[in-house]
């Protein structure tokens, strides 16, 4: 049994910050996916992968992780970086691209 510990990223379609703040537990599959041959569907008897953990941070994550006895594998957060755009860029005399329509 092992598990993923990561800070979820901001999806497409937010623009805030919301639950990206706190540090994640998922158990990885232990049994692979089956599909149904009459309906198609997707399906899986793990039960383990419908819990999700939240936590305040990283270090309660591992220290539940290691308390409980389960491998764990910490995914790090890659930081965007913002870069500062202003209007007034666009019509700059030394443009390295020139403007136009």
């Amino acid at each position: 049994m092992s598990a993923k510990i990561y800070r979820p990223a901001k999806t497409a379609m937010q623009s805030g910050k919301a639950r990206t703040q706190d540090w994640l537990l998922e158990y990885d599959p232990e049994i692979p996916r089956a599909i149904d041959p009459m309906m198609g569907y997707t399906s899986s008897r793990d039960m383990k992968q419908q819990i999700r953990m939240s936590f305040d941070t990283r270090e309660a994550a591992i220290a539940y992780a290691e308390r409980h006895g389960i491998a764990y594998r910490l995914v790090e957060p890659k930081e965007p970086k913002r870069v500062r755009v202003a209007y007034s860029d666009n019509f700059k005399y030394d443009r390295k691209i020139p403007w136009t329509h």
